[in-house]
């Protein structure tokens, strides 16, 4: 779903909410609900809803689980023009998780939502707060598929086009969109 731009709002950055637990269409929205409502940001762009099987640490490292047991995950990309920073995005992105029941647990658990930075204007950034572009957003076609559905003309900053990146991951498995489910602005 598109709206035009209606504020100059000078930034713009790319978000993914995702989410496995509890009512996970309703969180996806209520989350962007809570986007909409962010003063200094208005939402240009959602996604379609995808349903994804989990995912977690690289797959040939000795970070990665075994995640079977946990029920797959509704993701969504939303676009945004703002004019507030990317820590106070972070910030408020934090927010939005907490107040919608997000556990910080343990890596790679099951949850409620996830309201990640993917990328923010061409910025590439690392300090122990944040990391832009999302560090892994270069390997999850759960982030990538709803992205290039969005904005097929993306660049995801540091790597190239998104839809060059969703050709790296081919064969894409485990991302299927619901055409039977959507986000309302």
């Amino acid at each position: 779903m598109n709206r035009e731009r209606k504020r100059g709002y000078d930034h713009r950055a790319v978000l993914a909410l995702g989410g496995n637990l509890g009512h996970r269409l309703e969180t996806l929205q209520a989350a962007l609900d809570a986007l909409v409502d962010t003063p200094a940001l208005e939402v240009v762009a959602v996604s379609p809803v995808y349903e994804t099987e989990p995912f977690g640490g690289p797959p040939d490292s000795a970070d990665a689980m075994d995640l079977s047991d946990q029920p797959n995950f509704y993701n969504a990309v939303v676009l945004v023009a703002t004019d507030l920073t990317p820590l106070t995005l972070l910030d408020r992105a934090l927010a939005i998780e907490q107040a919608l029941h997000r556990r910080r647990e343990e890596r790679w658990s099951a949850r409620t939502i996830d309201v990640d930075i993917i990328a923010y204007d061409s910025l590439v950034t690392h300090n122990n707060r944040l990391t832009v572009p999302h560090p892994r957003a270069h390997e999850r076609a759960f982030v990538l598929v709803p992205w290039h559905d969005v904005e097929p003309d993306a660049k995801l900053p540091g790597w190239g086009p998104v839809s060059a990146l969703l050709e790296a991951l081919k064969p894409i498995n485990g991302v299927k969109r619901r055409d039977d489910l959507s986000l309302q602005l």
